[in-house]
């Protein structure tokens, strides 16, 4: 089994910035640097959304369209953690972010990953 905790979130004034953080743990028989890892987000009322992933090892990431050039997805093998940077946030950055993890994506938007975190609240005033 896969755990996944998510930390860093917090309230920002528009502009400003935070990173997250996802630790990956458990025994799942599969070292992390496998697991492609990505971030979703959820605003009240909405649905959840795909924001970054990344591959495992040397792999490759993608992004939302709305993030790209102002979050930056990144893991740390070694820590079994993986990051989301989030730069000039906007108001409608507001979401509880999610971590997800799962060793057989091919395709990261999907939102079939089979771990997930519990959230951590972002909030961005303007």
């Amino acid at each position: 089994q896969v755990q996944l905790v998510e930390s860093g979130g917090g309230l920002v004034q528009a502009g400003g910035s935070l990173r997250l953080s996802c630790v990956f743990s458990g025994r799942s028989g599969r070292a992390f640097s496998t697991y492609a890892m990505a971030w979703f987000r959820q605003a009240p009322g909405k649905e959840r959304e795909f924001v970054a992933g990344t591959r495992g090892s040397g792999g490759s990431t993608n992004y939302r369209d709305s993030v790209k050039g102002r979050f930056t997805i990144s893991r740390d093998n070694a820590k079994n953690t993986v990051y989301l940077q989030m730069d000039n946030l906007r108001p409608e950055d507001t979401a509880v972010y999610y971590c997800a993890a799962d060793p057989r994506v091919v395709i990261l938007t999907t939102s079939t990953y089979d771990y997930w975190g519990q959230g951590t609240q972002v909030t961005v005033s303007s």
